[in-house]
């Protein structure tokens, strides 16, 4: 299938969306793909809400354009989550700045407070969700649909780009010139919090650069995870 056929189909799907439900928004984590939805929704002058996650610990690159997407699509304005102060100031108290080096429970875990916790509270009164995962992306995505119900968070899920290349993701960002993290240009095709966050080598998977020191198939945030059994640390 060509881009232009995957991008109708986008497209298409995208109203669908926008169709059967009242209420529902796109996961907006300022990465290529987010930016190639963000890009569509506005063209297509679709009624899709969007929203981010500010984990408190992004890249200062990921601030940039986030104020450069507010600058650029002002009729699409980001509404962002933070995490509860609260539980963040026990986890780090409890257990350091930087413990999710540590373990990955305690990486999980502080992934729970910076993003699980506050994704509930954006998913609130929702119908529906959309995300840029892809399969090409990593192990953990291959097996993914393009659309389902999210019984974690009780409403559907959708995935647009979910056949997408790497490739064909640019060519849509530079034939449209879509605004996007500068750190794409440094090698980092996966960005999420900085710490977290590292380049990759030439012939690496796209996702090697997030959590580097675990194994691959626990190289998610439990963001697209079901039934995650995780629990707040106490």
């Amino acid at each position: 299938m060509s881009l232009a056929d995957k991008l109708a189909h986008t497209e298409a799907l995208l109203k669908d969306i926008a169709a059967k439900h009242g209420k529902v928004a796109l996961a907006n984590s300022f990465g290529a793909e987010d930016m190639v939805l963000t890009h569509l929704i506005v063209t297509l002058q679709l009624p899709i809400g969007i929203f981010s996650l500010d984990t408190g610990r992004l890249p200062v690159e990921t601030y940039t354009l986030m104020q450069q997407v507010g600058e650029r699509y002002p009729a699409y304005p980001i509404r962002v989550f933070y995490p509860d102060a609260a539980a963040l100031e026990d986890y780090v108290n409890q257990h350091g700045i930087n413990a999710f080096y540590n373990s990955v429970e305690l990486r999980k875990s502080c992934c729970h407070i910076r993003k699980i916790e506050p994704l509930k509270r954006a998913l609130s009164g929702l119908e529906g969700w959309i995300t840029g995962l892809r399969r090409q992306q990593s192990l953990t995505r291959v097996d993914l649909p393009e659309a389902e119900f999210d019984a974690d968070n009780g409403l559907m899920k959708y995935n647009p780009l979910l056949d997408w290349t790497e490739k064909e993701v640019w060519d849509y960002i530079r034939a449209n010139d879509v605004p996007y993290n500068s750190l794409h240009d440094k090698h980092v095709p996966s960005i999420g919090c900085a710490p977290c966050t590292r380049p990759i080598a030439v012939g690496e998977d796209i996702r090697a650069g997030r959590w580097w020191w675990e194994n691959p198939d626990s190289k998610e945030c439990g963001l697209h995870v079901k039934a995650s059994p995780l629990k707040r640390p106490q």
